[in-house]
């Protein structure tokens, strides 16, 4: 393909073609040498959420979230594995790619969207996984599925603005790639994904609503359980989504030349 046909240097069009490129080549690279390929990108979800469902309705008596608990469970599995491994991935962005980084005349932070994207087509390649369990469970559909596509482009908004602040903080500061570790792992069981936000006790719920990932996995499930809808945390989440995306932009130019003298 030649430039002409791709935009100019420095286009939106050039930028957004580069950001394809190198997101399939991301899912190429990745499935190349698998034989399970696509179900990899399934498997772990699948997983979690079998033992949370063993565990808390065959094993315990379960008094937080919805039925079909396994619904409930993977509505918000899905999108934490997209949170959980693109944030993963994003310690790594440069130091991965450094010569290219340092070499290639595209912004920067197309190393950062690209593991947003390729991660979130992973996600939307498992959604097949949720429509069958719900199908299978015999979960109920309504209106609030609309919101669906609404939690994908606040998660989308979060995770890009969460990249352009870690990405280069952790070249400056390797300590952060194990920092961000421990972080995902408190981050998940303070997240409302085996328990809803209404589950929570005393001022919890109103504590929960800072957490940007409770507005988000609300939405995902409000379209199969309409009782979880909590307007503090959507509204709340969603102001934090956009806050971030906006810090994120901001360090990520403050933070553009160090990162390259540091590569």
């Amino acid at each position: 393909m030649t430039t002409a046909a791709v935009g100019s240097p420095g286009s939106a069009r050039r930028y957004l073609h580069s950001l394809w490129l190198l997101s399939a080549r991301d899912l190429r690279v990745r499935y190349a040498t698998s034989a399970l390929g696509y179900v990899w990108s399934i498997l772990d979800p699948l997983v979690m959420s079998a033992i949370y469902w063993f565990v808390f309705t065959q094993i315990f008596q379960r008094t937080v979230g919805h039925e079909p608990y396994i619904v409930f469970l993977i509505t918000a599995l899905l999108p934490w594995v997209w949170f959980n491994s693109a944030v993963s991935d994003f310690t790594r962005a440069f130091n991965k790619d450094a010569r290219l980084v340092r070499s290639t005349a595209i912004p920067r932070s197309i190393w950062v969207n690209r593991i947003v994207l390729s991660k979130g087509v992973e996600f939307l390649c498992s959604l097949p996984v949720l429509v069958g369990f719900a199908i299978i469970a015999g979960a109920p559909v309504g209106w609030g599925l609309l919101w669906f596509p609404v939690a994908i482009i606040l998660q989308t908004a979060l995770l890009v603005g969460l990249g352009l602040l870690v990405a280069p903080l952790c070249v400056l500061y390797t300590d952060l790639e194990r920092t961000t570790k421990l972080i995902l792992r408190v981050l998940f069981y303070a997240s409302p994904i085996i328990y809803s936000v209404g589950d929570l006790p005393g001022l919890f719920p109103q504590l929960a609503a800072f957490n940007p990932l409770s507005g988000i996995f609300t939405l995902y499930r409000v379209g199969f359980f309409p009782e979880v809808w909590d307007t503090l945390s959507i509204v709340v989440g969603a102001v934090m989504c956009l806050a971030f995306l906006g810090l994120g932009i901001l360090v990520f130019r403050k933070l553009e030349r160090p990162v390259l003298k540091e590569l």
